[in-house]
């Protein structure tokens, strides 16, 4: 059995602003998007003026602190574009807009107005942008639309993206399930579904390196009936198949199913139970955040690796990893912490 211990914090910094948003890349600074919350809590407008902070990422100094022409409100979006650039998505004064800040000193480098959007990823190429009906791909570096994808009946929640593999969360609404489409990154053109819709939710979903990882509310439904029927699935928590919730891992050839890796079955309802179970994968790990506990699980065989208490991630406003890294930011703090890598 696993002891649970308390992370190691490398360092912790209070800041003036209230957070909203985090990026972390494998090296550079750690970004931090917040904004000023007004005198009595009120604000005329639909979106609080933002501020984007860059800091150190070994002592947590403050580098700069410049104003943001993304602020506060319904979605937003982060990460590192290819020219040493911060690129963020949110809402404008104006409207939803992208912009790119030159990730040295903060200089507004570019902007461009675009549509409003839940939920946004940003990788050196593209930027992908989540609505209910649509997902739209944004050029990084000159912030021009590359595709857009929106199938009648669906409704979309989430992505996650491995190469040239998006992988989606989308509902169908005659059947009042969710699943999991593939698309072609470059182009937004569908490829196939990894998970027919037959779950109540799929709460968490990642990919790495061909191995895509979620949480599912029913586990029968989500894995091929021969594959619990041989027996051969490893059950990491070590109990018999049942119907219910798991945190499940797959193998994917296409767009398609290669074989079950693994999974953990979860007690309890998911959404009451799990309502904020999150997943990040990095260099072959898988960590698993449910309430204040930090599970590493290797990839591909589901071995656990450790287990830590975060302070403060029960509270947390966004969480990621990045090589033993974990960047936590809470309301007004921002931290980093030590775990298995």
């Amino acid at each position: 059995m696993l002891m649970l211990r308390t992370a190691r914090r490398r360092w912790s910094r209070e800041l003036p602003s209230l957070i909203d948003g985090i990026a972390l890349s494998s090296g550079g600074p750690v970004i931090v998007h917040g904004y000023d919350q007004p005198a009595g809590g009120k604000w005329i407008d639909s979106v609080i003026p933002g501020r984007l902070l860059a800091l150190d990422r070994t002592s947590g100094e403050i580098r700069w602190n410049s104003p943001c022409e993304v602020g506060y409100g319904r979605g937003f979006g982060a990460g590192f574009g290819s020219d040493k650039e911060v690129v963020v998505l949110g809402p404008g004064q104006q409207g939803h807009r992208v912009v790119r800040m030159n990730l040295e000193n903060g200089e507004l480098v570019a902007a461009r107005e675009i549509g409003a959007f839940d939920e946004a990823r940003v990788d050196p190429d593209l930027c992908i942008c989540i609505s209910p009906r649509r997902l739209t791909a944004l050029h990084t570096s000159k912030l021009g639309e590359a595709w857009n994808f929106g199938a009648s009946g669906e409704r979309y929640h989430g992505i996650s993206r491995d190469g040239e593999r998006l992988w989606v969360v989308y509902k169908n609404e005659r059947l009042g399930r969710q699943g999991v489409l593939c698309l072609e990154a470059s182009s937004g053109e569908p490829i196939g579904r990894l998970l027919e819709p037959r779950q109540r939710s799929v709460l968490a979903l990642t990919a790495e390196a061909g191995i895509v990882a979620m949480v599912v509310s029913n586990i029968e439904a989500a894995i091929p009936p021969d594959a619990l029927q041989k027996n051969g699935l490893p059950n990491a928590a070590g109990v018999r198949v049942k119907q219910g919730p798991a945190l499940l891992v797959l193998a994917s050839r296409g767009a398609g199913v290669e074989r079950p890796l693994w999974f953990s079955a979860l007690d309890g309802e998911l959404e009451d139970d799990y309502p904020d179970v999150g997943l990040r994968v990095d260099s072959g790990k898988l960590y698993v955040a449910r309430g204040a506990t930090l599970q590493v699980r290797d990839l591909v065989s589901g071995r656990p690796l450790g287990q830590q208490t975060i302070p403060g991630l029960d509270e947390h406003v966004a969480w990621t990893v990045s090589q033993g890294a974990f960047l936590l930011a809470e309301e007004t703090r921002i931290s980093i912490f030590e775990v298995p890598d």
